[in-house]
């Protein structure tokens, strides 16, 4: 089902979609050791980009999906800005709780360097992943969006996890 993009339609569903939104980036700036970032400022930032979108939404995943990666955009544009501003400042970090448990914190910007690798190998993967990461969305949520089994979405899971930590080496 394609729902086309209503202004109408979306400030009608406002107080829900602003609070799926909300539980992610509260999500995310829990899991953000020592960071600035506020969840309401993440959401803010992340609306901003959707309402840009201005595109049509195929059903919950299509948003959830669209946004999964303006968060992911958000959070990018602060941990290049803030670098920017204070050369030699610390990283923007995270930990990735969802890739190994007891996740050291990691600079943003090497993950997403790291998903940009695993993108051009496998490109399934790194959705997966983002979706997972950034959209907080379930395997069934994605394999509805993707049109694959759940199965099929655990198994990319896997393979971009151990892509994951072989690349950023310290998780365990």
């Amino acid at each position: 089902m394609v729902i086309p993009y209503d202004r109408e339609a979306i400030e009608a569903h406002l107080p829900v979609v602003y609070e799926e939104l909300r539980r992610l980036a509260e999500r995310y700036v829990r899991e953000q050791p020592h960071g600035t970032l506020q969840p309401t400022a993440l959401v803010h930032e992340a609306w901003m980009k959707l309402e840009r979108h201005q595109g049509r939404f195929e059903g919950r995943e299509h948003y959830a999906a669209v946004a999964a990666r303006a968060m992911r955009q958000v959070l990018l544009d602060r941990a290049r800005s803030r670098g920017r501003a204070k050369r030699g400042s610390d990283p923007v970090r995270t930990t990735l709780s969802g890739l190994s448990s007891g996740a050291p914190a990691l600079d943003l910007l090497d993950l997403n360097r790291a998903l940009e690798e695993l993108a051009a190998v496998d490109p399934r993967g790194a959705q997966v992943v983002e979706l997972r990461y950034f959209g907080g969305m379930s395997a069934e949520e994605i394999g509805r969006w993707l049109s694959v089994s759940p199965r099929t979405v655990q198994s990319a899971w896997r393979l971009a996890r151990a892509f994951l930590v072989q690349r950023l080496g310290t998780l365990g």
